[in-house]
């Protein structure tokens, strides 16, 4: 997904100057971005957003810009997909003007980033944001003595509520790149620096002091690069660095970062004062609740009920289904329709595709737009106002322990939580995780026991009406999320996941952004979603006609009686290969037409849920992990859910619970 500011996106030609935006995630940047283009990404306050870069463009004083959001670093040394992604673009398309953006609560922590930007030689702006929150915890800053300091313009801001937009313009069309500070470190380490650099010769875009400790901090990839650069002057190279690691015999990288602290802390020596007056601070005691397990997991609980069970279950799922579905669909457009084709069209095969049981209107655009679309519509909404809240990133250090056990770690609740808005999507995400075994149990989580959107409040709406059937269902999801979680992460080998992860302020969501957020998105189901309701509806026209989708039936029933399901349950089975939202909607209507007792229900849903991943998200499988991979997961996903729908059908006959 790329975002553009203009009409069409600026080539490098095109642009006169380029403008990166870099920091660490949850800072501003995205927000910077479209404060700047007048465009919009996804503003998200969690973490992981930026997994691709975008770019937009933007006119100051008459000078054209080409403005690039890159993913989130905490530093020039990469550890996770997403900051090699942004050094890669440092070293490979060397920016005119680097905005560092940082969180001035957390300056001290940030602030080595910015000395590794200056030491790189890199045009730095650094822009303090977030500058309201830290001034209501009593944080007094003068970044005029920080300015001096650095040799750098510095900015402070509040971008959220366009704060220091205008003094960021002036900083970027003022810029003058000759001027910067210089900073020392210890006098041994200053010696090995200037070893290494003096044996580089070749040109990485940034300053070989900066390729030089990068080296000593033994990145494997700039490593791969130098060696590539430099040829038979590599050997000289290799050999400083090890002859360095063997006398010091010291662990580089901690030296170094420990070196960095204490230059970051005598520049920030009257910068920075603690005013007497703090203010009460209720985002921060809230934020505390919110991730103490005594009191985050009711807190979670009551997010889960109000939000999704109450306002896309019964709103959402209820009462708007019901309005659209049965009052305007099945008592005015449908019949209204139908009866217009059976005047008007000639051909047979063509009534069936507009208006026959699967045809285009009658079916795709009935589910797309009565069933599906209010779902989609209410859980984006909700989805909105928690994550500009700022909650999930509470959620996620509320579910690290837990998530360990399963090979992953609290950042991981990013995919996960994304899989219930769209599983597709979700799997792109998981490139921000650290390890490929992290990767791979996330891609098949999500492929098991996350429903989308659409499909969860189809299920939602469904299971609602019938006591004990969405107790019955919740529970099976969780305890096989977990199961298949902790077998994934005995079986798999990999390194165990470690967990970094930057807490925003827990604020109130600001209605603009939630109001943007939840159109970007009904775009994006407008634009990508609803063709595929068409197209399904066009390929089960062409099955009903050929008799191949007969034949798909006849080879599911069966299955379905193994299951106990009614044979016409097999066709919400084959839609939910199309989309698993689509397969829901099936259910919806065996439900309505009163084919399903409560005990088939919840073992229908139950099945549907784990059923195999829709085609989107197959496809992204497979480009994410590999043919052999996505077919693995397949397979098990599809064994899983038959075999975990058999033994439920069996243990809730014989318990007779739902009867």
């Amino acid at each position: 997904m790329k975002c553009c500011a203009a009409e069409k996106e600026l080539t490098t030609e095109q642009a006169q100057k380029r403008i990166y935006l870099v920091g660490n995630p949850n800072v501003g940047k995205s927000v910077l971005f479209n404060a700047l283009t007048g465009a919009y990404t996804t503003v998200s306050n969690y973490p992981g957003t930026s997994v691709e870069v975008f770019r937009g463009s933007c006119e100051i004083h008459g000078v054209r810009y080409e403005v690039l959001d890159t993913p989130g670093m905490y530093s020039l040394l990469p550890i996770t997909e997403e900051e090699r992604v942004a050094r890669d673009m440092l070293l490979s398309e060397p920016p005119d003007l680097v905005l560092h953006v940082i969180d001035a609560r957390n300056i001290e922590r940030m602030l080595p980033m910015t000395l590794q930007l200056i030491e790189a030689g890199l045009p730095v702006v650094l822009v303090v944001n977030i500058l309201d929150e830290a001034e209501r915890l009593g944080l007094r800053f003068d970044l005029h003595v920080l300015e001096e300091k650095l040799g750098i313009p510095v900015v402070g801001a509040a971008v959220r509520r366009r704060r220091g937009l205008k003094e960021i313009r002036a900083a970027i069309v003022g810029f003058d790149p000759d001027e910067r500070a210089v900073f020392s470190y210890a006098a041994d380490l200053e010696k090995d620096i200037s070893r290494i650099a003096s044996c580089l010769t070749a040109d990485y875009g940034i300053d070989a002091r900066a390729i030089a400790l990068l080296l000593m901090q033994r990145d494997e990839q700039l490593t791969d690069l130098v060696r590539g650069r430099e040829g038979d002057q590599f050997a000289a190279v290799e050999a400083a660095i090890n002859e360095i690691a063997f006398d010091r015999r010291v662990d580089l990288h901690l030296r170094i970062s420990l070196e960095r602290k204490r230059v970051c802390k005598g520049v920030l020596e009257g910068v920075i004062r603690q005013d007497g007056q703090k203010a009460f601070d209720w985002s921060g005691r809230l934020s505390d609740l919110t991730m103490n397990p005594w009191t985050g997991i009711p807190i979670l609980l009551l997010v889960l009920y109000f939000g999704l069970y109450h306002f896309v279950g019964n709103f959402g799922a209820g009462t708007v289904v019901d309005f659209l579905e049965a009052g305007l669909f099945e008592e005015y457009i449908n019949p209204w329709f139908i009866e217009m084709c059976r005047n008007w069209l000639p051909w047979n095969w063509l009534f069936e595709l507009l208006a026959g049981e699967y045809g285009i209107f009658t079916l795709g655009v009935r589910y797309a737009v009565a069933i599906v679309l209010p779902i989609v519509g209410t859980f984006f909404v909700a989805f909105s106002l928690i994550e500009d809240s700022g909650y999930f990133p509470r959620l996620a250090m509320l579910v690290d322990r837990v998530f360990k056990q399963i090979g992953l770690n609290g950042r991981a609740v990013i995919p996960i939580v994304l899989g219930f808005g769209c599983d597709t999507m979700a799997t792109i995400v998981t490139r921000t995780l650290e390890t490929r075994r992290e990767r791979f149990i996330a891609t098949l989580l999500l492929a098991l026991a996350i429903p989308c959107s659409a499909q969860l409040g189809v299920i939602l709406g469904l299971l609602s009406a019938v006591p004990g059937a969405l107790l019955v269902w919740g529970g099976t999801m969780v305890g096989l999320f977990l199961f298949i979680g902790f077998l994934s992460a005995r079986l798999m080998p990999g390194e165990k996941p470690m967990f970094y992860m930057e807490i925003p302020p827990l604020r109130l969501p600001q209605p603009r952004n939630v109001i943007v957020k939840t159109l970007t998105r009904m775009q994006w189901y407008f634009l990508e979603i609803f063709p595929l309701f068409i197209i399904a509806s066009v390929l089960l026209v062409i099955g009903k006609l050929t008799g191949a989708l007969d034949a798909l039936v006849r080879g599911l029933r069966p299955v379905m009686e193994l299951l106990g399901l009614p044979a016409e349950a097999a066709a919400a089975f084959i839609f939910g290969f199309f989309r698993r939202d689509f397969g829901a909607a099936g259910l919806y209507d065996l439900q309505t037409g009163g084919l399903l007792s409560p005990v088939q229900l919840t073992v229908a849903a139950v099945t549907l849920t784990l059923f195999v991943p829709c085609v989107a998200q197959f496809l992204i499988m497979k480009k994410e992990r590999g043919w052999k991979a996505s077919l693995g997961i397949f397979l098990v996903v599809t064994l899983l859910a038959f075999g975990v729908g058999f033994s439920l059908n069996r243990l809730l006959l014989a318990v007779g619970v739902l009867a």
